[in-house]
């Protein structure tokens, strides 16, 4: 079957052929001629078989009768991602070419400014991202009740980004008489009960089987291991550039795929430390930076492209050569469309997956997809393990070593104050006796045990000898003078009988042993002289 016998309008027919083509793929083959009778369409096919011409080609068709309305598109065409709708947009031009058909593209990163004059200008064909669709529409510079054709394009794709809900409300806003083309590569349930709601009894055009890889890309898998967890990322970043460098001159342009955006910036600033020709492209960079990248990686400027899965949607990029799996995709859908970069139009292609230990059950789910085992092309080298003692005190990061806590911190025990005084009475004894009266030490501490005993004794007969009268105080004055010493030769020594202040036993400082002067004959009247001879 040739284009000329789908009933194309003569000026999309003269279109396709200057692109290249001659004979439809079989999902445009199926999926044309019911579009073109204004039915419902659901098609099921795995990306690189040409969807995007099966909507946009009988929708210029269509639309090719009639004029449209400002701030009232007359077709609505949903992409998934950035990329993908400037991709579509694209084809739409040109497929369009000799044909007055206006076309806005509203995606994220671009300015309202732009996208509103051509809203306000109408827009016969409408290719949004469902976000800024509804951006434009809350603003109230967007009415979706003029829609005659909707699509819905990498449905499943949609699914994985959280937008069903967008999708749920960009259909209701939209009127219930419009046709509805709705393509996706597989088909989970929520897809499902989605087109059971919104399609009217649409024609189901299955060209190949569900989540099947293509048979011109060559798989294989490399298990990475390393005797340390935290070693894996290096590991497997050294049998990536292993590979890189094993397929040498074969390697045209080849995608090299993460699951997280920052090791995309980790790989990206690794291979090209390496010397390597590499480019990075994920979401968060600028819609400028993306466009660039891409049509650099297109141009053959650039050899390496460290994407996400950005990049492993619709994007129509021929060349690209090999595609290594840095990371196991989490969904196992997203494998066969990953590996589809490759191998498209009747080419051949070579696809490589790294595997770890924990994503063994991101594979298994793979492999059940797939309904065979992915080919193992060879094992990583595994270093060997380092002996307990070097690898206890192996530096990690900061240079402290790295200890098995669990195994090398002793345990505690807590322990009562009777428990270590029973400790203390189990202490051997020393192996020399010494005799009491050969030691130095003995006497001076026996004295200060007796003296210590003696303290608190007084300490308690002074607390319950407390004066009731003023008049008392001088003569308890006296007896605290005839405590210290009662004269010359009084203190902690004898002379009077009296000892010395508490706490310094027999080390009685010279100045504590001067008497005191009797403060008593003062008061009533007597002089120095007579006081100074009263007390020698």
């Amino acid at each position: 079957m040739t284009f000329d016998e789908l009933a194309l309008d003569p000026r999309v027919l003269e279109a396709v052929k200057a692109t290249g083509y001659t004979s439809p793929t079989p999902i445009q083959e199926q999926a044309i001629p019911p579009a073109l009778e204004g039915r419902d369409v659901l098609g099921i096919a795995q990306t690189g078989t040409g969807k995007t011409a099966s909507f946009s080609l009988p929708m210029i068709t269509r639309l090719a009768k009639g004029r449209a309305r400002a701030r009232m598109p007359r077709s609505l065409v949903l992409c998934p991602t950035r990329e993908l709708a400037a991709q579509v947009a694209e084809n739409f031009e040109s497929y369009s070419k000799g044909m007055k058909l206006n076309m806005a593209l509203l995606i994220g990163g671009v300015s309202f400014g732009d996208q509103d004059k051509k809203i306000d200008r109408g827009v016969d064909v409408l290719i949004a991202t469902p976000g800024r669709l509804l951006d434009h529409f809350g603003r109230g510079k967007l009415m979706l009740n003029g829609i005659d054709i909707m699509v819905v394009d990498e449905a499943d794709r949609m699914l994985d980004m959280g937008f069903i809900p967008d999708i749920e409300k960009i259909f209701s806003l939209t009127p219930f008489t419009r046709q509805t083309l709705f393509f996706s590569a597989t088909m989970p349930p929520e897809i499902q009960r989605i087109t059971d709601t919104f399609l009217q009894n649409p024609v189901r055009v299955e060209v190949a089987q569900q989540s099947k890889a293509a048979d011109t890309v060559t798989q294989s898998l490399h298990h990475v291991a390393s005797d340390r967890k935290d070693g894996l990322p290096k590991a497997k970043r050294q049998v990536l550039r292993d590979l890189i460098e094993a397929e040498g001159e074969a390697i045209t342009n080849a995608i090299i795929f993460c699951n997280r955006k920052r090791d995309i910036s980790v790989l990206h600033r690794s291979l090209e430390k390496h010397g390597l020709d590499v480019a990075s492209l994920h979401g968060d960079l600028d819609q400028r930076v993306r466009t660039q990248t891409l049509d650099a990686f297109r141009n053959g400027k650039i050899k390496l492209l460290v994407a996400s899965d950005v990049a492993a949607r619709g994007l129509d990029i021929p060349d690209v050569s090999h595609v290594f799996n840095f990371d196991v995709p989490t969904h196992s859908e997203d494998y066969v469309h990953r590996i589809g970069r490759t191998g498209r139009a009747g080419r051949s292609g070579k696809a490589f997956t790294l595997t770890t230990k924990p994503e063994q059950k991101y594979l298994d789910n793979i492999e059940k997809m797939l309904g065979s085992a992915i080919p193992v092309g060879g094992d990583a080298p595994v270093a060997a393990p380092a002996p307990e003692a070097e690898a206890a005190s192996e530096p990690v990061g900061d240079g402290k070593p790295v200890r098995d806590e669990k195994k090398d911190k002793p345990r505690r025990v807590s322990r009562g104050r009777s428990a270590r005084r029973d400790d203390e009475a189990r202490k051997p004894a020393s192996h020399e006796e010494k005799p009491v009266e050969a030691t130095a030490e003995a006497a001076p501490e026996t004295a200060v045990a007796e003296e210590k005993s003696e303290r608190r004794a007084r300490r308690g007969s002074s607390r319950n000898e407390r004066p009731e009268r003023e008049d008392e105080k001088p003569r308890n004055r006296e007896n605290r003078n005839d405590k210290r010493g009662g004269g010359n030769g009084g203190g902690g020594n004898g002379g009077g009988g009296g000892r010395g202040p508490r706490g310094l036993g027999d080390h009685m400082p010279a100045f504590m042993m001067i008497p005191l002067p009797d403060l008593t004959r003062r008061k009533s009247g007597d002089s120095d002289d007579d006081s100074v001879a009263d007390a020698a």
